[in-house]
C-alpha cells in the first residue's frame, strides 16, 4: 500500500490514520511544483483529478478523496476502533463530522493558501471563524469529536486546525479547539507523521 501526500497537506491525517490502524503502507512525497512523486512518477497519472491523498492498494486501484480514504483506512483494521461499524447510528455521525470538516473546514480554508484578492481572504476568514465557533461549542467537554473515542475524524480536524499557523490565524481564540489540537498533536502516531513529512522535526 502507498500513500501519496503533500507534506501538511490534509493527507496527513491518512497518514496518521494508517499508523493509528497498524497498517504497513510506504509514504511517497508528491512535488508541489513538478507534481513528481519521490519515486519518480507523474502524481496526476496516479490521481487525474491532481491532488491528494491518494492510497494505491495492494491490488493495483488507486482510492482517492480524504473522507473515503480515512473509512477505509479504519475498515481495515476494525480492532483499531477507529470507525465504528457500519450501519450503526455511530457510523453515522462519524460520517457526518467527515463531511463537515471536509466541506465546511476544510475548504473554507483553501483560499487563504492561493493569491487571492483581500476580499476573498476576508471572507474565508469570517466563514472559518463562524464554522470554527459552532465546533468550540459543539465539542463542549468531549476528549475526542466522537466523544471518548478516538476515530479518523480527529487526526483530519487536527490537520486542518494546524494550517491556522501558517495563514495567520489564531486557532488559540477557541481554547476548546486548541487543547484537542494539542491532545491531537502530543499523540506518538501524529507524531510520527509529522516528523515522516518534515513537518515537525
Amino acid at each position: 500500500m502507498k500513500l501519496y501526500i503533500l507534506p501538511g497537506a490534509c493527507s496527513l491525517a491518512s497518514n496518521v490514520a494508517l499508523r493509528e490502524a497498524g497498517i504497513k503502507f510506504d509514504l511517497v512525497k508528491v512535488d508541489r511544483k513538478t507534481r513528481r512523486t519521490d519515486d519518480g512518477m507523474d502524481f496526476d497519472e496516479i490521481n487525474s483529478k491532481g491532488y491528494v491523498p491518494a492510497l494505491g492498494l495492494d491490488n493495483g486501484e488507486v482510492l482517492t478523496e480524504n473522507v473515503t480514504v480515512l473509512q477505509y483506512i479504519a475498515d481495515r483494521n476494525p480492532a483499531a476502533k477507529l470507525a465504528p461499524p457500519a450501519g450503526t447510528m455511530e457510523r453515522y455521525r462519524l460520517q457526518e463530522w467527515l463531511s463537515f470538516i471536509n466541506s465546511e473546514v476544510h475548504k473554507a480554508f483553501s483560499p487563504l493558501f492561493q493569491d487571492t484578492s483581500a476580499d476573498t481572504k476576508q471572507y474565508a476568514r469570517a466563514y472559518i471563524t463562524k464554522r470554527l465557533n459552532w465546533l468550540q461549542g459543539a465539542m463542549g467537554s468531549k476528549t475526542f469529536l466522537m466523544g471518548e473515542q478516538y476515530t479518523v475524524a480527529d487526526p483530519y480536524l487536527f490537520t486542518v486546525l494546524n494550517w491556522g499557523r501558517f495563514v495567520d490565524l489564531d486557532i488559540g481564540q477557541w481554547p476548546t479547539l486548541k487543547r484537542f489540537h494539542e491532545r491531537i498533536g502530543a499523540r506518538p502516531h501524529t507524531t510520527e507523521a509529522l516528523k515522516a513529512e518534515g513537518v515537525l522535526k
